[in-house]
């Protein structure tokens, strides 16, 4: 059994290959891609996997792009933080799914699916312009979740639930609005391509909600200083430059 894993982060990458060879000692990992740009080409030009393991939410974008420019007829099996509601979807269109965190179990069910499949994927290839859309319309209600790390756990965050990202020591990092703080191990740039408008890039530095800010004021040159509404002593400053188009943001429009 040949098999693909697209997923854009290392330790879930590894630790996915590593449950799959677990299960079933005879598969093959014949290549662990990282990003829908890289995901393309690969698919265009090598020959076509048994099964892939597909992430949905890639820095880069929906992995369902992938699909939409490269013809599959491998059945793929995606590994997602989204809820089971969302993932109906995969269902209705014959494809199986696990929810992060994955476990032995999961893996080996999602395989024990695989083997009993028939060739119907190849005549009936479900369409993901339509899972595509649903989910970017899902997106759009703020039910994407970002994945945080805890020793050696991986827990889901919803993004309605986190107050503000930012970057310390050259690392990410998340507070909730329960003032739980976490690593995250995607960078602002990567964020940004996957929340909804509720969060505001102030800086370099800082990802705000909307709902995290308790008030603005006038600042030094022209700035302005956001002042959130839980225990936070960064100072976060917004630019002249930008201090209209935040203010625009913050309105609501």
């Amino acid at each position: 059994m040949r098999i693909i894993i697209i997923e854009d982060e290392q330790y879930t990458a590894d630790n996915l290959a590593e449950t799959i060879l677990k299960v079933e000692a005879k598969a093959q990992i014949v290549a662990s891609i990282r990003s829908v740009k890289e995901a393309i080409p690969y698919l265009q030009t090598h020959e076509k996997p048994d099964l892939i393991f597909c992430d949905i939410q890639l820095g880069d974008g929906l992995s369902f792009e992938i699909f939409n420019q490269v013809s599959i007829s491998s059945p793929v099996i995606f590994c997602t933080a989204y809820d089971e509601y969302a993932l109906k979807a995969f269902k209705a269109n014959g494809i199986d799914y696990i929810l992060k965190p994955f476990t032995t179990n999961t893996i080996r069910e999602s395989l024990k699916k695989y083997r009993n499949l028939s060739d119907s994927f190849i005549h009936n290839a479900p369409s993901y312009k339509t899972i595509l859309e649903l989910l970017e319309g899902r997106r759009n209600q703020k039910q994407v979740s970002v994945l945080v790390y805890q020793k050696d756990n991986i827990i889901p965050v919803k993004v309605e639930d986190i107050a503000l990202f930012y970057i310390e020591s050259e690392v990410t990092h998340l507070i909730t609005f329960h003032q739980k703080k976490h690593t995250i191990n995607k960078s602002l740039e990567e964020l940004e391509k996957i929340i909804t408008g509720d969060f505001y890039r102030a800086n370099r530095q800082f990802l705000i909600n909307r709902k995290a800010i308790g008030n603005v004021s006038q600042y030094f040159a022209r700035k302005l200083s956001v002042h959130l509404n839980l225990p936070f002593h960064e100072k976060i400053l917004v630019s002249k430059e930008k201090s209209s188009d935040f203010l625009h943001w913050l309105s609501g429009n």
